[in-house]
C-alpha cells in the first residue's frame, strides 16, 4: 500500500495527515479519530430520550457494522511503522555519534598529553568535552524521535543559570584554577608567598592550591584569590640575593669590617664570586649542556625518521619548531631590555643611626642554597666580628642631669 493511499484513507476517516508531521502529532490525530468514531457510535446507539436498556441488538449491530475498521487498523499500523523507523534511525545515530565522541575524546587526550598539559586540567577538559558532545547527541536523537527539543534546551539553560548563580564563588575558583594551570605563574615545588602564607607548592587542583610551610602545615588556598592577587614566587629565578644588615659601634673601623665580611663570604663555596658576564656565560653553558643532553637522549630513542612520519605529524613538528624559535627570539629581546644583574658581593656603609652605624652585606647564591647561605653567614658574622675587635652596640641614651644649688 502506497503512502498516498494511506493518506486518502486517513482523510476519509477525518484525519488530515501530512508526510512531514511528527510522530507525536500523528499519534494524537489517530487518537482524536478514534474518539470521533466512538462518539458517532454513541450517537447511533443512544437517541435523545433513550436509555441504555432501550438499545436494541439491531441498532447495536448496525452501529458496529457502520464503522470502517480496516481504515482504522491501517492508519494505526502506518503510524507504528513510521515510529519504528524513526526509533531505528535514532538508535543508529546514537551509536555512530557515541563512536565519534570517543574518537574525539581520545584525540584531544593525546594532544594534551603530548603538550605536557597539567593532569588536573587534562582530566577536566576531557570530561567537559565528552559531556558537552553527549548532550548535543542526546538532543539530536530526541529531535529524530519527533519530540520538540526547544523545551529541553530552555530547561537546561535555566538550570545552568540557576546553578551558576548558586555556585558563583566556586566557579570563580574554578576559573582561577584553569588560568593558573594554563599560565603557570608557579609550579609544583616552588616556594611562594601569598598574603600571610608562605610555603612550597604541593599540589595544584582545579579549585584550590595546596602549599606546605616549613612547619609541615598544609595550607589550602582558593584559586580565585591566587589568580587575581599578588604572588611572590621565590623559586622562579635561578639565583637570589642574600642581604645582612650589621650594626657596629661608633669608632669601629669600617674598612676592617668590610675586610672581615669579604673573608666570610669568600670562605663559603655556595656564594657566587664571579662577575656578571662570568655568571651569565656559566648559565649559558649550563643551558647548552642541558639541551645537548636532551638531544642525545632523544637520539637514542627508537623513533621513525622525519620522512617515515605521516604528513600531518611532519606539519605539527615543523609548526612546533617554528614556535620554539619565535619564543627564543622573544626571550632574547626581553633579556636585552632588562638591566644586567651584578652578582659580585658588596659591603657598604648603609646608615648612621642614633646608637650605631649599619653596614649592609650583599651576596648572591643559587635559589636552592639561599637559606643555608643566609644562616651560615649570620653565624660567622656573630663569631668573627667580635674576635676581630668589632662591637655590636646596645641602644644607648645619654642623660644629662643639671644640679640645682
Amino acid at each position: 500500500m502506497t503512502l498516498s493511499t494511506i493518506l486518502l484513507q486517513l482523510e476519509a476517516l477525518g484525519i488530515k495527515a501530512k508526510p512531514d508531521t511528527t510522530t507525536a502529532s500523528q499519534i494524537q490525530d489517530v487518537a482524536d479519530a478514534a474518539k470521533a468514531h466512538a462518539d458517532s457510535l454513541t450517537n447511533l446507539l443512544v437517541q435523545p430520550g433513550d436509555s441504555v436498556p432501550s438499545i436494541s441488538p439491531g441498532r447495536l449491530a448496525t452501529a458496529v457494522t457502520s464503522i470502517d475498521w480496516g481504515n482504522i487498523i491501517t492508519s494505526l499500523s502506518s503510524q507504528f511503522i513510521s515510529f519504528a523507523l524513526r526509533l531505528a534511525i535514532a538508535l543508529l545515530v546514537f551509536y555512530i555519534g557515541k563512536f565519534i565522541i570517543n574518537k574525539i575524546h581520545s584525540i584531544v587526550g593525546t594532544i594534551m598529553v603530548s603538550k605536557d598539559v597539567d593532569r588536573s586540567l587534562t582530566t577536566f577538559v576531557l570530561s567537559l568535552v565528552k559531556i558537552t558532545l553527549m548532550f548535543i547527541l542526546i538532543i539530536v536523537v530526541i529531535g529524530i524521535l519527533g519530540i520538540e527539543t526547544s523545551s529541553f534546551i530552555a530547561i537546561f539553560a535555566s538550570a545552568g543559570v540557576a546553578i551558576g548563580m548558586a555556585l558563583s564563588g566556586t566557579l570563580q575558583n574554578f576559573a582561577g584554577g584553569v588560568l593558573i594551570l594554563l599560565i603557570k605563574p608557579y609550579k609544583i615545588g616552588d616556594y611562594i608567598e601569598f598574603g600571610n602564607f608562605k610555603g612550597h607548592v604541593k599540589e595544584i587542583q582545579i579549585f584550590h592550591t595546596i602549599i606546605i610551610n616549613y612547619n609541615n602545615e598544609r595550607i589550602i588556598i582558593p584559586n580565585g584569590g591566587l589568580s587575581t592577587g599578588t604572588i611572590n614566587n621565590y623559586s622562579a629565578e635561578k639565583y637570589r640575593r642574600c642581604q645582612w644588615q650589621v650594626a657596629l659601634a661608633y669608632g669601629d673601623d669600617v674598612e676592617l669590617a668590610r675586610k672581615v665580611a669579604f673573608e666570610i663570604i669568600d670562605a663559603d663555596p655556595r656564594v657566587i664570586k664571579k662577575s656578571t658576564d662570568a655568571v651569565e656565560s656559566t648559565i649559558e653553558l649550563e643551558e647548552e649542556a642541558a639541551e645537548a643532553a636532551a638531544a642525545e637522549a632523544a637520539a637514542h630513542e627508537e623513533e621513525p625518521t622525519t620522512t617515515d612520519k605521516p604528513w600531518w605529524k611532519r606539519i605539527f613538528a615543523h609548526t612546533r619548531n617554528k614556535t620554539e624559535e619565535l619564543k627564543a627570539k622573544h626571550e632574547a629581546k626581553v633579556q636585552a631590555f632588562l638591566p644586567k644583574k651584578n652578582f659580585s658581593p658588596s659591603v657598604n656603609l648603609e646608615s648612621l643611626d642614633d646608637s650605631s652605624i649599619t653596614i649592609v652585606i650583599r651576596a648572591w647564591a643559587a635559589a636552592s642554597d639561599y637559606w643555608g647561605v643566609l644562616y651560615s653567614v649570620n653565624e660567622q658574622i656573630y663569631k668573627q666580628f667580635p674576635e676581630r675587635g668589632l662591637h655590636f652596640p646596645f641602644p644607648q641614651l645619654d642623660v644629662h642631669v643639671n644640679q640645682v644649688q
